[in-house]
């Protein structure tokens, strides 16, 4: 019992640490251009790249698998992540930056792709759940980079300020390891790898999944300067990125707590979905007047949506290794298709000044999911399994 205790601490903590990265760049953003000439741009790779390097990296986790096993690979991913935030307090220059962006990305994505799998041969009886908790602790871990960040940038400057986020990976690094299930205890079932690229199902569950994680990862990168340019503090910014981020670990955990009540996801996403787009609308109508209900909305929405993308995807399928390559699947795609988001904001960004289009793609995005989501019935075999697999 003590050592299945561990390993949910050392579950939550890998969480906490895949989204502060990423999330504590926002608030700084502005000061972080001015001091190393980053235009629109570039500025938006310290959030595209990593992005794209998770994709890749989730759709790489076969051989990486085979080579270190789940607990190696995962280990090896937060070390990358304690080592990119060191880099920046170390070398804070523009090249550093995006090489930081690279290696964080990686350490995300090694995360990202394995755990979900060794969380469903683990807990297989409540792995829905589990997920969906975990999800939370990712969402909370990118709530304390971006309220924190900002406050110590004030006292170390932003590139300590960065830096500082190496501490709790190597928190997690060192729990890990300690918690780590043996090779025997967390290994797979028999069942062959899935093939999931001939399954069409897959090809919808990744869709699916990159298009509401570029609205998360639009939100993290462009909601603080884009209330920055409306004359708020890099503080203040940071803070509502905390505040909305915070909604969605609640949203999150409420929605996690409910999904043994709803085996038909549907009506979950549609709920989710609907405040994702009123949340995207008010920002674009009143986005000072409506701040606190556009947070609520946005958190809710987004909050909702992530742990249910992961969630529908493993319900297709029983076997955790079988699970666990549809997830790297799922996530490796959909993270490619997501980093599109804060380039394409960036880029209206350069050119306009001005992310109100940025949004109402967004907007158009979540009305396609809603039609995408109807198809997401109680899941049911779509085609043998063996003629999905090697």
């Amino acid at each position: 019992m003590k050592r299945q205790a561990l390993l949910l601490l050392a579950i939550v903590l890998l969480g906490l640490n895949l989204r502060p990265a990423l999330a504590a760049i926002g608030p700084l953003l502005d000061r972080i251009q001015r001091d190393t000439g980053l235009d629109h741009v570039a500025a938006s790779l310290l959030t595209s790249v990593p992005v794209v390097i998770m994709g890749l990296g989730a759709l790489a986790c076969g051989p990486l698998r085979r080579r270190l096993g789940d607990n190696g690979g995962i280990l090896l991913g937060v070390l990358l992540i304690a080592l990119a935030s060191l880099l920046r307090g170390v070398l804070p220059a523009a090249s550093t930056l995006l090489v930081s962006a690279v290696l964080a990305g990686a350490g995300i994505a090694f995360v990202q792709a394995l755990l979900p799998g060794l969380i469903k041969s683990r807990f297989a009886a409540d792995s829905g759940r589990l997920i969906g908790f975990y999800s939370c602790a990712i969402m909370a871990g990118a709530a304390f980079g971006a309220a924190f960040t900002p406050w110590l940038a004030q006292s170390l400057g932003w590139a300590w300020a960065l830096a500082g986020w190496t501490l709790p990976a190597q928190l997690a690094a060192a729990v890990w390891r300690r918690a780590a299930p043996s090779a025997g205890a967390s290994a797979v079932a028999s069942a062959p790898p899935l093939v999931a690229w001939r399954w069409p199902r897959a090809w919808l569950l990744m869709s699916f999944f990159g298009i509401g994680t570029a609205g998360y990862t639009l939100v993290l990168a462009w909601l603080p300067p884009y209330y920055t340019a409306l004359g708020w503090s890099a503080q203040a910014s940071g803070l509502l990125l905390a505040a909305l981020t915070l909604c969605e670990v609640v949203a999150g955990l409420l929605l996690s707590s409910l999904l043994p009540r709803f085996p038909d996801r549907r009506p979950l996403l549609a709920a989710v979905l609907l405040s994702l787009l009123a949340g995207l609308i008010g920002l674009q109508l009143a986005p000072e007047t409506l701040v606190v209900p556009v947070a609520l909305l946005l958190g809710v929405g987004i909050g909702g949506l992530f742990p249910l993308s992961l969630v529908v995807a493993q319900d297709h399928l029983d076997d955790p290794r079988q699970t666990a390559d549809l997830l790297a699947f799922v996530q490796g795609g959909g993270y490619l298709i997501a980093a599109c988001a804060p380039l394409l904001a960036g880029l209206l960004r350069h050119y306009s000044t001005d992310l109100s289009l940025s949004w109402q793609l967004m907007a158009l995005a979540t009305l396609v999911l809603m039609v995408m989501a109807m198809r997401f019935s109680p899941p049911r075999q779509q085609r043998p399994l063996d003629a999905l697999t090697d």
